[in-house]
């Protein structure tokens, strides 16, 4: 236990480092992240574009933030999330979570528009956050209520406020957030598996 308590969340932080350093890379050169013309040549997720093959932006569109609150929102939440994860899970398999959840999300919220007959242009890395709380509810629920700081009361008060926001927000890609958290859930448990003996005691 003492081992997993020295271990920094390096790849966390790494990941918001990116987030914030892209963030400021574009209001630096563009001046808004608010502008769908901005968003479109940095890879933003357009059902459009993806539909016409550019399949690669369902994977940029999760580094890509639109406004100051939208990136502090998911960073704040990350920093919480994967400081507790990734100590659990190790780098590789936290960075799992985190990427193939994220694109998940994202996957999902394509279909969901697509299926709708909606043109929308999506970007976040609120697929990716979802993820990483699928992961830790799960590895709570395998620890018996508890994980590290995390307890099973506190994972679905804020699953439970997350969700709500999301659905009471306008704009917001609530089939990313579904479609990350389902992800996340389901990825952690091939990958906290070798440590679940570890992780129960």
């Amino acid at each position: 236990m003492q081992r997993e308590r020295v271990r920094a969340p390096l790849t966390t932080v790494a990941l918001i480092i990116t987030n914030i350093f892209i963030f400021i890379l574009m209001e630096v050169t563009t001046g808004s992240t608010l502008e769908t013309n901005v968003l479109l040549p940095w890879g933003a997720a357009s059902t459009e574009l993806v539909a016409r093959g550019q399949f690669w932006r369902l994977f940029s569109a999760m580094f890509l933030h639109s406004g100051l609150g939208h990136l502090a929102n998911n960073m704040l939440l990350l920093f919480v999330l994967g400081s507790n994860l990734e100590p659990v899970l190790g780098t590789w398999r936290f960075l799992c979570v985190y990427l193939l959840g994220g694109l998940s999300g994202n996957i999902a919220a394509y279909y969901w528009y697509t299926g709708r007959g909606e043109q929308v242009v999506f970007i976040g890395a609120s697929g990716a956050v979802f993820a990483v709380m699928g992961a830790v509810l799960l590895i709570v629920l395998i620890c018996r209520g508890h994980m590290r700081e995390l307890t099973i009361h506190q994972m679905l008060v804020m699953l439970a406020f997350s969700l709500y926001f999301g659905f009471a927000s306008a704009g917001v890609s609530n089939a990313a957030h579904v479609g990350g958290l389902i992800a996340g859930f389901v990825l952690a448990f091939p990958l906290s598996v070798g440590r679940l003996d570890e992780l129960r005691g």
